[in-house]
């Protein structure tokens, strides 16, 4: 029977962290990185996305606590990355699911992944990724790409959590940004906008403005 690990994920989160594929140990556990080598944890610690060190224990409590969900190309469990057709397949299924989701920042655990996800949605031949935001947003919607090293402890790029760690930092940053744009623009739009207020009027305001203006009318009959 293939093992599948399930997603952690809900609408609007801050950011999606996308893997290739779940590992035997991850399906056994039913958790995301649960691997002690694995940088993923310690790396959201050092980087000051997470308040505390975690484990993976606390994967399903990181939507609510901290906005941040976790999602694979392909569900089916592997030792090693799975088929590249079994990768495409799954990279159709993961731009469905990003446009149904639409968090802010769809974060790629790894380049392989992200050169077929890129292929494939875009319809552009990475040449050269660099690590970092990338230059296109998911369809139909306002999710950035953002790419980092694989957070395995078999990435030769960069085999040690602490040189992996600035681009955790990077991606506070850009989520911090984002959030911070979005405020303004919000606050932005509040002050044009002719119907704001009136629109946003606690439901009694306007009766009780209408009592206001029959009680003065009435005050000035009587004079």
């Amino acid at each position: 029977m293939t093992k599948t690990l399930p997603d952690v994920i809900t609408y609007n989160l801050d950011i999606l962290i996308i893997g290739i594929n779940p590992g035997l140990l991850s399906a056994y556990k039913g958790r995301h990185y649960p691997n002690p080598g694995n940088h993923f944890w310690k790396c959201l610690f050092l980087s000051g996305l997470t308040d505390e060190q975690l484990n993976f224990m606390h994967d399903q409590s990181l939507p609510e606590t901290y906005s941040i969900g976790f999602t694979n190309m392909v569900e089916r469990t592997t030792r090693q990355q799975g088929p590249l057709q079994e990768i495409r397949e799954g990279g159709r299924q993961l731009l469905d699911k990003l446009q149904k989701y639409r968090p802010l920042i769809a974060a790629f655990n790894g380049k392989g992944i992200y050169e077929i996800f890129c292929k494939e949605t875009f319809g552009v031949k990475a040449k050269k990724l660099d690590f970092g935001l990338q230059p296109y947003k998911i369809p139909e919607t306002e999710t950035v790409c953002y790419l980092m090293p694989s957070s395995s402890p078999r990435c030769a790029q960069f085999p040690r959590a602490q040189d992996k760690v600035h681009f955790y930092i990077k991606l506070k940053e850009l989520r911090d940004e984002m959030k911070e744009d979005a405020k303004r623009i919000s606050i932005k739009e509040e002050q044009v906008d002719p119907e704001y207020e009136s629109s946003n009027a606690l439901p009694g305001d306007e009766k009780q403005s209408s009592n206001d203006g029959d009680e003065k009318q009435s005050s000035n009959s009587s004079k």
